[in-house]
């Protein structure tokens, strides 16, 4: 078996988390006076970290203390707000279960800060992941490669045998960054035709194809 451990993105690829993001950052918008924006819309803020998503949300020019006012709400609301609408993808469950039957490690890298990374995946995913690894203010956000190579190093395996499955661009990008392989899904925030014209070489359709990587 080529793959020792398969790192996921969180949202988008496991959970879709999007209508409390989206919820949250609506909230502390309007509550500051912002315009507020469509979920389709935040869709495309996602991804790159909290920071950049309250910069892609708030108008263009915002000056540096309410930009840090509003960041500071938002992860303070957010952060006990995670998991209202949240839910795991149909069958995700299932076939990380089954990577870890065949001796699979898994671990998820995301860009969410490490509080609400770890509320998540112990409220819906207990016991299950091998290590998590979320956003930190000492280490590059993705589409850097250091959170991959952190959990790389720490569960000993090399490049050659880990995979990065996750939704967006970013994904496609953190995977090559780190030198590993890298698989999009086709049921998170972006879709299939947005992760090929990204660079995406392989994209599953549903949770269930995750499972073919132990053939």
């Amino acid at each position: 078996m080529k793959y020792k451990l398969v790192i996921f993105d969180l949202d988008g690829t496991i959970l879709n988390t999007i209508d409390d993001l989206a919820d949250s950052c609506n909230v502390i918008l309007q509550k500051n006076g912002f315009p507020v924006h469509t979920t389709e819309e935040i869709k495309y803020m996602v991804g790159n970290g909290i920071p950049k998503l309250i910069e892609r949300a708030l108008p263009p020019h915002t000056d540096k203390s309410t930009f840090e006012k509003v960041l500071s709400e938002y992860i303070e609301y957010y952060d006990s707000h995670c998991a209202i609408k949240t839910a795991p993808y149909e069958g995700i469950i299932e076939a990380i279960s089954e990577l870890k039957k065949h001796g699979i490690r898994v671990a998820v890298n995301t860009n969410k800060i490490q509080s609400a990374a770890e509320i998540l995946c112990q409220r819906y995913f207990p016991g299950l992941f091998d290590i998590i690894a979320g956003g930190a203010f000492d280490i590059p956000p993705k589409p850097a490669p250091d959170g991959v190579l952190k959990i790389l190093r720490e569960e000993k395996i090399l490049p050659e045998n880990a995979l990065y499955i996750g939704d967006s661009d970013v994904d496609v990008a953190t995977g090559k960054n780190a030198g590993i392989d890298e698989i999009g899904v086709d049921w998170g925030f972006r879709g299939e035709a947005f992760l090929r014209e990204h660079g995406a070489v392989k994209v599953f359709k549903h949770c269930g194809d995750i499972t073919s990587i132990v053939e």
